[in-house]
């Protein structure tokens, strides 16, 4: 097998968050009373919407005859009413109304060039009249696609393109059954990989279990269990218990931990788990769905120098374009899946008309090759770090308990915790609400003041974002933070 031999210089990571410092300071934040926006300020943010987001609310208003809730996207940020966009471009986005933001969902984090990239749309172009869209058989961009992925992380040694992120989990974890004939999955409690019936379990907050698991019978997760966050104690203890209830199969993370390291984990966290998976024989799975290629060319695991033995992507393989997705890893245990006609041994089932088709291919070959290229995931990882200092210094400045930290170019910025809470509170369907509430305000506020983020608490930033993106992201944190009630 060969090494992973990437240099840590091209990575977005300039260090890694002092886990016991980060959780210290969310503990504090969970334990204090929630600091609010001033009401004058909230009704003035507010009345932006209505004054100069008319457009899109008539159009949500109509969409809702048609569309449940009226809004498809689980990223879009609904309060007070979704936003209509009109146009993508770099760093920013423009909505029906012709407001511009500055944009730090940046898709659910794919884009890492910026919006609509020339070059990415190029290749989109000279596809689409050179083969369509999709022709059922085998193309060249695979190939590509596949050899580019194991170029830059070479412990991806066979490489199958899925539809998403949420479908390559699940083929991740039929790949691992079937490989090693065991059937419980474990994962971090707290952490997302999609939404198929047996990792809708334990989602945001650790030990919720089936809280979300709405029309999904209980005999689908029956073989999936949770540890603690960043608890090596925990994991072992799970994985002892299963030693007498047919093994592992798999341990299942993201490698900054959940929800892409809103809950930081140790440095050395992913390597303990490596060890733990060797000694009572489960394969180790990296949820790479965000941090493939925006870590740096090798993901985190690169940037750890940790081997998984499958490797789940999303997003990024696609190069903002749909159908993004993709399990990769050993060869022996790749092999494990179907592929073509294939009989004889037992093989994981999986199919897919639309997976590989020659566009995605072709967005996603050519999105990776620029990326390493033009040092893309160094180059958003260093306006992360200033980016984050900023956000640092206005929180000191304005004496508030909210917490700044990052990966690189993943930023979280927490003025509620509702992450934090813990099920064995007894107020904590009370404060479920609560904190939720007070997250979409803030969300909102950003937003009435040009900035467009991940849920009212994370950003992308990417290649595009310059001094003028962040000069206008901390004009409008100061403004916001300036107007939080402090008692």
């Amino acid at each position: 097998m060969k090494e992973n031999t990437g240099k840590l210089e091209h990575y977005a990571l300039s260090h890694w968050p002092d886990a016991d410092h980060v959780a210290s300071k969310m503990q504090k934040l969970v334990d204090a009373p929630l600091l609010h926006i001033k009401p004058e300020a909230m009704k003035r943010y507010l009345a932006y919407f209505d004054e100069k987001c008319a457009r899109s609310k008539q159009m949500i208003e109509e969409a809702k005859e048609y569309i449940p809730g009226g809004v498809q996207h689980n990223l879009a940020f609904n309060y007070p009413f979704p936003l209509a966009m009109e146009k993508a471009e770099g760093a920013y986005l423009y909505d029906v109304d012709g407001n511009r933001y500055v944009d730090y969902l940046q898709a659910g984090g794919p884009t890492m060039l910026g919006s609509n990239y020339p070059g990415i749309n190029e290749a989109a172009e000279k596809v689409l009249k050179e083969n369509g869209a999709v022709i059922g058989l085998f193309n060249e961009y695979e190939m590509k696609l596949a050899k580019i992925i194991h170029e830059n992380m070479p412990w991806v040694e066979r490489y199958r393109s899925l539809a998403s992120g949420t479908e390559s989990d699940m083929v991740a974890i039929r790949i691992a059954r079937t490989f090693t004939g065991k059937a419980n999955i474990v994962k971090e409690g707290g952490a997302y990989h999609g939404w198929s019936d047996q990792l809708v379990y334990s989602l945001h907050i650790p030990y919720t279990g089936r809280f979300e698991a709405h029309g999904i019978p209980k005999e689908c997760t029956a073989h999936t269990q949770e540890f603690y966050p960043g608890n090596i104690d925990s994991l072992r203890k799970v994985l002892e218990e299963n030693e007498n209830n047919g093994g592992t199969a798999a341990v299942l993370l993201e490698p900054f931990g959940p929800e892409c390291g809103t809950r930081v984990a140790h440095r050395d966290f992913c390597a303990k788990v490596r060890q733990l998976c060797d000694e009572f024989g489960a394969l180790l799975i990296f949820d790479e769905v965000v941090t493939a290629f925006r870590a740096g060319p090798g993901g985190a695991q690169g940037y750890l120098n940790v081997r998984p033995d499958l490797t789940v992507f999303g997003k990024i393989v696609s190069g903002g374009f749909p159908m993004a997705g993709g399990v990769g890893g050993r060869a022996d245990i790749m092999d494990s899946i179907a592929a073509g006609v294939a009989g004889g041994a037992a093989k994981a089932y999986v199919g897919g008309t639309l997976s590989a088709n020659p566009l995605t291919c072709a967005t996603g070959y050519y999105a990776i090759k620029e990326i390493v290229e033009k040092d893309a995931a160094k180059i958003a990882g260093e306006q992360g770090d200033k980016l984050t200092q900023g956000i640092q210094k206005l929180i000191d400045r304005y004496h508030l308990p909210f917490v700044a930290w990052n990966f690189g170019s993943i930023i979280h910025f927490e003025v509620s915790g509702v992450m934090y809470l813990s099920v064995q509170d007894p107020d904590i369907m009370k404060k479920l609400p609560e904190r939720y509430a007070n997250i979409k305000a803030f969300g909102a506020a950003m937003t009435a003041n040009g900035v467009i983020t991940l849920a009212g608490s994370r950003i992308y930033t990417s290649m595009a974002d310059n001094d003028e993106t962040l000069k206008a992201t901390l004009d409008a944190f100061d403004e916001v933070f300036s107007n939080i009630e402090v008692e």
